[in-house]
């Protein structure tokens, strides 16, 4: 059986940028071998962590487990790409860039890595 929900949660931290011992402390895990044999599919989180782990991140549990292929809530995405531009603060672009720029930092180091790979 394919590791969906670890690859999920792999994906997930990377695109943060954190360690799995950040994402343990974060969750209150007390060793970080629990939390990186969920990523591993050694074993999986309990519902109570799941929900956790979604609020950390800010996606649904369903994305977790595989049951939709979009990390982000349908309301994150309409509102990320469907702004009323006319109307946003100094604050919602600045922050709509951060989003921007470290899903593009994240690609990028996707890509380096891939090329890595098929060398």
């Amino acid at each position: 059986m394919e590791n969906i929900t670890g690859k999920r949660l792999e994906f997930l931290r990377e695109r943060k940028g954190w360690t799995k011992s950040l994402v343990a402390k974060k969750l209150g895990i007390k060793t970080v071998s629990t939390y990186a044999n969920w990523e591993y599919g050694l074993r999986q989180p309990d519902s109570e962590m799941l929900v956790k782990i979604a609020n950390l991140y800010d996606v649904s549990v369903d994305y977790i487990l595989g049951r939709h292929e979009h990390a982000e809530s349908k309301e994150k995405i309409q509102g990320m790409w469907f702004y009323d531009m006319d109307n946003l603060s100094e604050k919602d672009f600045e922050e709509i860039e951060e989003e921007v720029r470290e899903y593009a930092e994240f690609l990028l180091a996707k890509k380096k890595k891939r090329s890595g790979k098929d060398s």
